[in-house]
Formats: C-alpha cells, structure tokens, sequence
C-alpha cells in the first residue's frame, strides 16, 4: 500500500475505509497526535467509547496484553480502536502482534500505530508497516513554508486572517514547531477578541520573542533593492545568530523567485511555489518589476562568488556579507 499524505488521510477518514491498521510516523509529534485523534474521531462511536477504546504505550505493554486487545471484537458498536503511541517501544514480540493485525486485520479493528522512528533504524518493522497499512509520514516544518502553514491554520482553525508580516515574525521568534506556533497563535486570538485580522503589532503586543530584523524581511530589502537598509540591518541580522552561509542560501532562493516572475509573471512562480509559499507570489512580482533577466542573472554570479570566498578566504561573515551588497548594489 503505497505511503499516503496528510492531506490525503483526511480523504481517506472521510471515505471510511473499512478499518485496519494505520501508521503515522515522524518526528512532528504534535501533527502525528492531530492525526491520531483525528483517525479515533473517525472511527470511535462516542455512546460506545468506554467499552472499544485503548490507548497504550509502546514501552509499557507487552506482547500478550496488545494481542488480548486487538483480538476483542468490538461491543455494541461497528468498530473498536486501540491506540499505540511510541510505538518505536514495542518489544520484539509486540511488533510481530502489530505486524500480524496489519497483514490480517481483525474484523471490526481500528489500529493506530504512531511512532517516532529512530534516525538510525533500519528495522524491517517500520517498512512491513508502510507497505501493509495505511500509512502517513509526519515531518517537521520547513522554516520556510512554517509563516504559510501558521496563515492557514488562521483561517481553517480560528477563522481569522494572520498578516504575512506577523506570521513571519512569530517563526522567526519561536520557530517552526507546530504546536508551539499553534499555542502561540491561540493567545494572538484571545487578545484580538472579535477582531478578525491579526497583526505585527498584536504579535509585539502579545509579547512574543520577535528578533529586531527577521531573515525573511530582510530577504526582501535584497529583492526590492533597498540596499543601504540592508547594509544597515545587517549587523542585527549577524547577531541574532544568522551566518553568513544561511544568508547567501536564502538570498539566492529569494533571487531565484524573483527570475521566475521576471520571466513568466505571477502564475509561472505560483505553479513552481510549494503550497505553503504560494502566498509569497503576490509579494515577489512587484519585486521581479526592479529587476531584468541580465541583472539577476549577475546578482546569482555574486553569490556563488560570496560562497566560494566564504569557504576559501579569511573574510568574516561580516565582510563578506558587505562586500556583497555592495557588489549587488553596483548592478545596474
């Protein structure tokens, strides 16, 4: 059975497969847990919840206890869910149980399986369980979609709009854990009232750790060609923890961004864009508007030059990221 995404399990719980074994795995717990209970919202019947529900750990059952359970056939309802969290804490024999339910699910069984596999692992456990059940994998955010994803979570969780600007600000101040980022957001809510726009000032107002000078608005003073403000940021930027290497990175993916809407405008950056950075489109275009093909084609030559003194030269990070700004501002 082939790996499924997120998205599409929550197809898959609405079409009501049958039942049978599901495998959330990744190190992002706090999307693995939706995903549980959303797979237990599916399946349980509220009125009959007492009598076919477990939910276990996998370091603190054995193998007997876990075959007991998904061998008892539900009562009084269509379905009995049993739940195993930390499921990378099976016992050999506990495994070979789950292995079995999921290469003949018991009637009626719903089976969830959540785990965090070791980055080391090559246990055969965790691909028969890929293949055999329904299986969803559960990563960590990219810093780079996390401003995107926290703007959805506005809209479909609270019903609001969050502000590019603030969005980014929270990930730039606390990072792109989902469930940190998800508390955070709840709090912006409750201050706002019945407000229905959250902004960069609610996010200061709120109290939130947000650095001076965040990668990403200065990413853009780069596109929009505001130099002499990014010259002036910099320093900000350095001691906030950023290098020098991470910035030449960053820029040039901002760069690239830019050349696809200088070449093909709004829609042909929208198609290449992942979805949580689609919203970026609207923002970048009028960027692409300062700049021609030639000219960034001569900024993306600067920053291989930067990298390659970075990782040859004794310049610091400090010197280096000037002397490219200042190469960059003297395109033209």
């Amino acid at each position: 059975m082939p790996q499924i995404s997120a998205e599409a399990l929550q197809r898959t719980l609405r079409d009501r497969v049958p039942g049978g074994v599901f495998f959330l795995h990744g190190d992002e717990e706090f999307a693995r847990d939706e995903a549980v209970a959303s797979v237990v919202g599916a399946y349980l019947d509220p009125a009959t919840r007492d009598f076919n529900f477990d939910q276990l750990r996998g370091s603190d059952v054995t193998a007997d206890e876990l075959a007991s359970l998904v061998a008892t056939h539900p009562m009084m309802a269509e379905h009995r869910v049993v739940v195993v969290r930390d499921a990378q804490g099976l016992s050999p024999k506990a495994r070979e149980v789950v292995e079995a339910a999921a290469a003949a699910p018991p009637p009626g069984l719903i089976l969830v399986v959540s785990a965090a596999i070791p980055a080391a692992s090559k246990a055969r456990f965790y691909d028969d369980l890929k293949k055999r059940a329904v299986s969803a994998e559960f990563a960590p955010l990219d810093p780079n979609d996390a401003p995107g994803w926290l703007m959805e979570s506005a809209r479909e969780v609270h019903g609001v709009e969050l502000e590019a600007d603030a969005a980014r600000a929270l990930v730039a101040g606390i990072g792109a854990d989902q469930g940190t980022l998800r508390s955070e957001l709840a709090k912006l809510v409750a201050y706002a009232g019945e407000r229905k726009r959250l902004t960069l000032d609610d996010v200061r107002a709120v109290g939130g750790s947000i650095p001076r000078q965040d990668r990403w608005a200065w990413f853009d003073l780069v596109a929009e060609r505001r130099f002499r403000e990014a010259l002036a940021a910099l320093p900000t930027l350095l001691e906030a923890g950023e290098n020098a290497v991470g910035l030449v990175i960053g820029m040039g993916g901002q760069l690239l961004k830019v050349g696809i809407a200088c070449a093909g405008g709004q829609a042909a950056l929208e198609r290449e864009l992942k979805p949580f950075q689609r919203w970026m489109a609207k923002r970048i275009v009028p960027q692409a508007r300062r700049w021609t093909l030639p000219e960034l084609d001569r900024a993306l030559g600067e920053l291989l030059r930067t990298d390659r003194l970075l990782k040859s030269a004794s310049l610091n990070d400090r010197q280096a990221m000037e002397e490219l700004l200042l190469r960059l501002w003297a395109i033209a």
